[in-house]
């Protein structure tokens, strides 16, 4: 990245910091299109407010948030005991060696989405997702920096700022970059992430707008695993980097923290712009007191439009090729070419429309929804072939969160009726019960989906699969139940998965489907265990099992403990420190194809590795979080343990996170 760039994004946040935003009560914050927010009327001063005599300089905010397409408030978590919560690789996943390579959730995780789908995941891991995109609302401008440092040149930025400029009208940005030159070869993997996302209801609440941009950008290097990798274990200079790759060149390279350049390797782009609006018909109505007039408005009946435009790109890219090396490790022929590429891009354009009623004026946590959506799809597949593709889907939805809070009730499903995934389907039912106060809550439901193969597997793709047939849809069908009690820190999960006609690779550029119909079964539970008054023991288990001859290789368990002593020290000091331990069972893991970008099914080398163990110490003294943490330190007495074959796993690795946020 260019020192300009980081110069503008430096400027930016400094300006945000040190600018206000204007001043507002929160009794006059939007509701997010819940209806019923009060309204303080331009005849009313508000002077028995106490929140009117509030320190505007003093440093407290009240801020909440809530993902998209859900009417569920959330506060900020400030918890530190857990460095998943903000290094973005979950505990069950792994990579190929290197933070931004190709990663792959161990747990077994099918595609659960009807529709258009290009095929390409290997980098979802590390993107903004529409899923995960959050709408604030706060009292001050908020701004979070954060900034890890790792081995090897590693490190991610993290930068977050949100601020109402009024009551109803609040905007904010993320922007994440990661750079990691990696230990071997041809390893550099480097990620950009931006989101902007704003939102605006007007005075009436009658109209109602969500914005958001996001740009995920991946330019990851591929070497094909190591050409020998027992060669580990009889280092000249202890440093893997020593050692040969299967693609990229063999010379030497710098590891530069802001070099992005790839010469061998994937180059992925995923940005999309949304709108989501709708305009209420409802009820007027007000509440006088004797010094406050509050407007209220109930909407009845709302329509709702969302316009949805996606820019996809795969490229893979080799500008330095050993075609003998090619033929060697991956049978494949370049035809002595200096250079080759396969690339596939796409343009999605969606519009979609419902019509929404809310049955009971007083839960606006209730409503039934029914829409139609238009899709046009042009791909652009190499650099002269176009393909242009459409649909027309219809979708119905009901939700209800009852007013004393007991049932939480979620159904929603989508119909392709025509076009290129005509017959695509998916459905999910929800129900979710509140037991009692100290006996949790019990989360039941069903998710089936039918779908189309991805496009990668159609011919006329320009990515290098051998057996392009005419492959039937799959379909997945999910039963799950969740019980939590936070009361006694303890989560139980279950999943059945019933899966037909299931689409994989089983080598480098070959795909097969499996037409019998197999099950895997999953449970799991977490729990907080305390040990003693300042040692508690954070237990996760993930059990799984394959049933009925599934190509799905999964190690049966899945666990991660960690051991912390914690405590709030010297009023302001929140400590957590200990250590922690993941494992899984050997299993057959799954090979990776670096010029498809697919993770594929083999069955003759079993993975079997050691716990990982990694000491950490984490703290927080009022907004500032610290993290500081030695990972792997099982490799100093055992050899570094593989992720796939042929790719070893990071060895001793340090890193040191610092997250802080500021109210202005």
């Amino acid at each position: 990245m260019k020192k300009s760039a980081f110069i503008f994004i430096f400027l930016l946040v400094v300006g945000f910091i040190t600018t206000r935003a204007q001043s507002f009560r929160p009794g006059q914050m939007g509701s997010f299109g819940s209806g019923s927010a009060m309204q303080q009327s331009r005849t009313g001063k508000g002077k028995n407010d106490s929140l009117q005599k509030r320190d505007l300089y003093a440093d407290s905010i009240t801020i909440f948030y809530r993902y998209f397409d859900s009417t569920r408030t959330r506060v900020l978590d400030s918890s530190i005991n857990d460095f998943t919560t903000r290094f973005p690789m979950p505990f069950q996943y792994h990579h190929l060696g290197n933070f931004g390579t190709a990663a792959q959730s161990m747990r077994f995780n099918p595609l659960m989405k009807a529709g258009f789908d290009a095929g390409f995941h290997q980098f979802d891991m590390y993107k903004f997702t529409l899923e995960n995109t959050k709408f604030y609302q706060t009292t001050r401008p908020y701004t979070e920096l954060g900034y890890v440092l790792g081995a090897r040149a590693e490190q991610i930025i993290d930068l977050k700022h949100t601020q109402n400029r009024k009551s109803n009208f609040n905007f904010g940005f993320e922007y994440r970059f990661s750079n990691s030159p990696g230990a071997l070869k041809n390893q550099n993997a480097s990620h950009n992430n931006f989101r902007f996302t704003s939102h605006y209801q007007t005075n009436n609440r009658q109209y109602e707008v969500f914005f958001v941009y996001m740009a995920n950008k991946a330019s990851v290097s591929e070497n094909g695993g190591l050409v020998d990798i027992k060669k580990l274990d009889s280092l000249a200079l202890n440093d893997p980097f020593e050692l040969e790759t299967r693609m990229g060149r063999s010379g030497a390279a710098i590891r530069n923290p802001f070099n992005t350049n790839v010469s061998t390797g994937n180059l992925q782009r995923d940005n999309m712009l949304l709108i989501k609006h709708h305009y209420d018909i409802g009820k007027k109505d007000s509440i006088v007191t004797d010094s406050v007039t509050y407007k209220i408005f109930y909407p009845r009946f709302r329509v709702e439009h969302i316009l949805k435009y996606q820019q996809q790109l795969a490229h893979f890219f080799d500008n330095s090729v050993d075609s003998l090396r090619y033929r060697t490790y991956f049978n494949y022929n370049t035809r002595n070419a200096q250079s080759f590429q396969f690339k596939d891009s796409w343009n999605i354009f969606t519009n979609e429309f419902s019509l929404l009623t809310f049955p009971d004026k007083n839960n606006q946590s209730q409503f039934l929804k029914a829409g139609i959506g238009l899709q046009n799809i042009k791909g652009t597949l190499d650099t002269f072939n176009t393909v242009s593709l459409n649909n027309i889907y219809v979708s119905g939805e009901y939700r209800n969160r009852t007013k004393n809070q007991v049932w939480d009730l979620e159904a929603k499903g989508q119909f392709y009726l025509n076009g290129f995934n005509a017959g695509d389907y998916s459905a999910y039912v929800s129900m979710k019960r509140l037991l009692g106060k100290k006996i949790g809550f019990l989360n039941v439901g069903f998710h089936n989906v039918n779908r189309s193969p991805s496009y990668i597997f159609n011919s006329l793709s320009t990515f290098p699969i051998a057996n392009r047939v005419g492959y039937n849809k799959e379909n997945i069908i999910r039963v799950f139940g969740v019980y939590e009690n936070p009361s006694k820190n303890l989560t139980i999960t279950g999943e059945y998965n019933v899966v037909s006609n299931y689409l994989y690779f089983d080598s480098f550029f070959t795909a097969k489907q499996e037409a019998t119909l197999f099950n895997v079964l999953q449970f799991g539970i977490s729990k907080k265990i305390k040990l003693a008054k300042y040692l508690n023991w954070y237990a996760e288990v993930n059990i799984q099992q394959a049933i009925g001859g599934a190509p799905v290789n999964i190690p049966l368990i899945i666990t991660r403990n960690r051991f912390a002593f914690e405590g709030n020290f010297y009023t302001n000091l929140f400590l957590s420190t200990g250590l922690e331990l993941r494992y899984n069972t050997a299993y057959k893991a799954d090979n990776y194809s670096p010029l498809l970008g697919q993770f594929f099914l083999q069955n003759n080398t079993i993975i079997s590795n050691r716990p990982d163990v990694n000491a950490f110490l984490h703290f927080r003294i009022k907004s500032f979080k610290g993290f500081v943490r030695f990972e792997n330190l099982n490799a100093l007495i055992t050899n570094v343990n593989t992720q796939a074959i042929n790719y070893p796993g990071q060895g001793l690795w340090n890193r040191i996170g610092i997250w802080w946020n500021f109210v202005n």
